[in-house]
């Protein structure tokens, strides 16, 4: 694969790259008007998406850091974006342009005052893996074998100014309006700057490790803090293969089973237990073994669930309250998702969805065993999002709801929802992570 001798990382330069991306958006939408002549809309509009995604991820990729990020975001948003958005953007898991050796070489430098060599006592100065904010090598060092992740430079320098430049796009896709809306963008970028701290993610990495080492069939690298820093953190090498390699080939039903029943407790346990949890569920972020034994990794994105916040959510998720009409409506107001400022149409507008989107989003949470592997079920999530992602009526509204929990709590849903659907797991125990 082509490596990347540099990064843009000045904010003129960065803005600069996306500016010459948005003039090949513009073309692709002139090409567009012009297929409508000769093509049905579908065609000519399924074009445009191949045409804005190709284009899009490939600035992205060069620009790596937090703009990638959002993509690999939006990427696990399968049932609102275009599906050659998702393809595209999803590249941004585990498949991205790596750092050059030499470059590899230099920021080592920079943070151990020392080259790898001298470190290590062996070290591939090329990635086995690269992605939106990091890349990893393999090293050895006292017969151990160890799996070194690099951040890229300039990325903890850019968040902010990234941000700004993907914030427009990000409002309008999603028709936030108000001058409230910052708290998500807030919300995003502390979470990113976070991200890129190596000496935090060390510590939530062997925190949760712990935490968590009870679960069955689920297995965590140990961590090493002398072999690590700000933007380097060294880990054991962990054999495996990704999950969505996995999941395309595996016929075992049983064994999917069993791995997504570890999956689910782990995010059970989280969530209801620790009150804290791996808000970053893509397929890039687990490995199976050899042994079919689940292996976590990657742990800079943990986000806290507030008492205040948790509460009302999971109250949510109980059918009898779904059916409560004035106890829902209470719930809403808590959550943010209604407004004191909505309109008599908006307040009915949005308790009906929200109220259609609980009443499926939560169905694993009202019986004792799910079948996540049910087609239906995705089915009917991926057609409920279309329909409001098209609704003519929503788009006339403030887009600007719910708390900015919601941002990581939902995204980590939607992906532990697509990773168990992916496994085809079923007969899950939901309370599973109770007896734990």
């Amino acid at each position: 694969m082509k490596t990347i001798d540099n990064i843009p990382t000045s904010k003129i330069h960065r803005a600069s790259k996306l500016v010459t991306t948005g003039a090949k958006v513009g073309v692709n939408y002139l090409k567009y008007y012009g297929d409508k002549f000769t093509k049905t809309e579908v065609e000519a509009r399924s074009r445009l998406n191949e045409n804005n995604a190709e284009d899009i991820y490939d600035s992205l990729k060069q620009l790596k850091g937090s703009a990638l990020k959002v993509a690999q975001m939006l990427s696990m948003e399968k049932s609102i974006m275009p599906q050659a958005y998702v393809e595209k953007f999803s590249l941004a898991q585990f498949s991205v342009p790596p750092l050059s050796p030499p470059l590899v070489i230099k920021t080592f430098k920079k943070y151990f005052g020392k080259s790898p060599n001298e470190l290590f006592d062996s070290f591939n100065s090329t990635s086995v893996n690269a992605a939106s904010i990091g890349q990893v090598h393999e090293a050895e060092k006292d017969g151990k074998k160890l799996a070194v992740k690099i951040q890229y430079p300039g990325v903890a320098e850019s968040i902010a100014s990234d941000l700004a430049l993907v914030k427009p796009i990000a409002i309008k896709m999603f028709n936030i309006k108000g001058k409230d809306s910052d708290k998500y963008f807030k919300e995003v970028e502390g979470k990113l700057i976070e991200e890129t701290n190596y000496i935090l993610e060390l510590e939530q990495s062997k925190e949760l490790a712990n935490a968590c080492s009870k679960i069955p069939n689920l297995l965590f690298p140990n961590y090493y803090k002398e072999l690590s820093s700000e933007r380097i953190i060294t880990m054991d090498f962990m054999n495996g293969e990704h999950l969505s390699e996995f999941t395309a080939h595996n016929k075992d039903q049983e064994i999917a089973n069993m791995l997504g029943q570890a999956l689910w407790d782990f995010y059970m346990f989280q969530i209801h237990i620790l009150r804290k949890v791996h808000a970053d569920p893509h397929p890039g972020n687990f490995l199976v073994s050899k042994e079919n034994k689940l292996i976590a990794l990657d742990f800079g994105c943990m986000k806290t669930i507030p008492s205040d916040f948790y509460v009302p959510y999971f109250e949510l998720a109980q059918p009898e309250n779904i059916n409560n009409h004035s106890f829902f409506i209470s719930k809403l107001y808590e959550l943010e998702i209604l407004r004191e400022d909505d309109s008599k149409e908006e307040i009915e507008f949005f308790t009906e969805m929200f109220h259609e989107l609980l009443e499926l989003f939560t169905q694993p949470f009202h019986v004792e065993n799910f079948d996540f592997s049910d087609e239906q079920f995705f089915r009917n999530i991926t057609d409920l999002g279309q329909r409001y992602s098209k609704s003519t009526e929503l788009r006339k509204m403030n887009g600007n709801r719910g708390s900015k929990h919601f941002i990581y709590i939902n995204r980590t849903f939607f992906g532990l929802y697509n990773l168990m659907f992916d496994l085809k797991a079923n007969n899950i125990i939901i309370n599973n992570y109770s007896s734990l």
